[in-house]
């Protein structure tokens, strides 16, 4: 158990209250490891040997290592999202109800709505205003416990405790105060940026739970926390990249947007951003196109999005020859509808991957008659279309705001990921493949 891995992660997400801070927080990361930031509206200048960053709307990141020698051209690239489910405020966000002040909200992914009952939370996000001329974006995290979502005692709903539903007009609006707190969440915000609060335009603010990570178990085998889906993916990729020296591939880690409500934005998997960034690493290593389209026949990625381990007090939703367990190693996600894009040649390059850095598989297939999730490597798979395997880290009570995984699987993941960015993949022929 590697218990610094744990209290780094902690920390990482305990700065990364909403997609916009986890891309601060991964750019200062990428910073203090010498990584140059460059700008989609800038031209690029890139060197053998040279490590960079950019980002798109503040919120999706991508980092990349470019090998000593670029004689040939080939990509290993890690895909992780940065948002997770959560409360948004909307643009009018206050209420007032039987002499409270309600923030106004609505839920952004399929969050589990009880769990974000009775805890104490705050706010994060982006802020624009105007100065002079100029719309400028700021973010900010008010810190502070400022709002909750009470329950209803069982005395005045006696059916609370069975069978509960929660609609997210009626049962999931935080309050902020009394009343007389009417006006107050404009004034945090305005106070936060230092502006009037005239000036502010509009905001993208999002809640999270005050609550912060912890290590625990009888012989602190587990990691809790907000956000674990999909920030312990997005870290132990920045960290994989970070350590890793340079191979003879270009190495990219792409942290994405807007993966729990379907990725269709100008920053998440669905966009143009990795394929945009690919195609201009190989313009300035100077390569056409064409050149590029034999470059993504010898590419890999790994979708890392975490996966569901066997539930303890619910076995049975587990499928019978498939039961993940936290601290076992990674999950390779398989399914026939192809809402995961493994297949047998990327779950056979993965695993010789994985084998060369001696860290463990499982296999997630669901319940045949049950329906699961998807992630972002099929979506993305249509703008950049390579070898993808799907995999996670096994994890209970995905989208609580309180997940819970195995202290030994970041450092699998970072493992498995450094072995990717420091290998390559060299395509023989139609479906034959040599992993160096």
């Amino acid at each position: 158990m590697n218990d610094s891995t744990s209290n780094q992660l902690l920390s990482f997400i305990s700065s990364s209250t909403c997609s916009f801070l986890a891309v601060k927080t991964a750019s200062e990361l990428l910073d203090s490891n010498g990584y140059k930031k460059l700008g989609e509206n800038e031209k690029w200048e890139l060197i053998p040997g040279g490590r960079y960053y950019v980002t798109r709307n503040q919120s999706a990141i991508i980092a990349f290592n470019i090998p000593e020698s670029t004689s040939s051209l080939s990509f290993m690239i890690s895909a992780s999202h940065s948002d997770s489910p959560c409360f948004k405020v909307k643009h009018n966000p206050e209420t007032d109800a039987s002499g409270y002040t309600k923030i106004n909200v609505e839920g952004y992914g399929g969050m589990l709505r009880a769990t974000w009952l009775d805890r104490p939370l705050s706010a994060s996000g982006r802020v624009t205003y105007m100065d002079g001329s100029k719309v400028v974006s700021k973010l900010i995290d008010l810190k502070k416990p400022l709002f909750m979502i009470p329950s209803v005692a069982p005395h005045m709903n006696r059916s609370a405790s069975e069978n509960a539903s929660y609609n997210l007009a009626t049962d999931m609006q935080p309050i902020t105060g009394t009343s007389l707190c009417k006006g107050s969440f404009m004034k945090l915000i305005s106070d936060a940026l230092g502006v009037s609060e005239n000036d502010v335009i509009s905001h993208e603010m999002f809640l999270y739970p005050v609550d912060k990570g912890t290590v625990w178990g009888a012989n602190d085998e587990f990691v809790s926390s907000p956000r674990l889906d999909d920030l312990q993916c997005a870290y132990a990729s920045l960290r994989a990249l970070t350590e890793a020296e340079n191979g003879s591939a270009v190495a990219v880690a792409y942290v994405s947007d807007n993966e729990e409500v379907g990725s269709g934005t100008k920053q998440g998997a669905d966009s143009t951003f990795l394929y945009d960034t690919l195609y201009r690493i190989s313009a300035c290593l100077g390569n056409d196109e064409t050149c590029l389209r034999q470059a993504l026949a010898s590419s890999f990625m790994v979708s890392a999005d975490n996966a569901h381990a066997v539930h303890p007090n619910h076995p049975e939703y587990a499928d019978g020859s498939h039961r993940p367990a936290m601290n076992g190693g990674i999950v390779i996600k398989h399914a026939a509808s192809q809402t995961y894009t493994t297949d047998a040649v990327s779950s056979a390059i993965f695993t010789a991957l994985c084998k060369k850095a001696d860290v463990p598989l499982q296999h997630f297939v669901n319940r045949s008659d049950m329906r699961g999730g998807s992630t972002l490597g099929n979506i993305s798979g249509t703008h950049v279309s390579i070898n993808t395997v799907d995999i996670g880290l096994p994890q209970l009570a995905m989208h609580s705001c309180c997940e819970t995984t195995g202290v030994k699987d970041t450092d699998y993941l970072i493992s498995a990921l450094k072995m990717l960015f420091t290998s390559s993949v060299n395509m023989t022929s139609d479906g034959e493949y040599e992993v160096k």
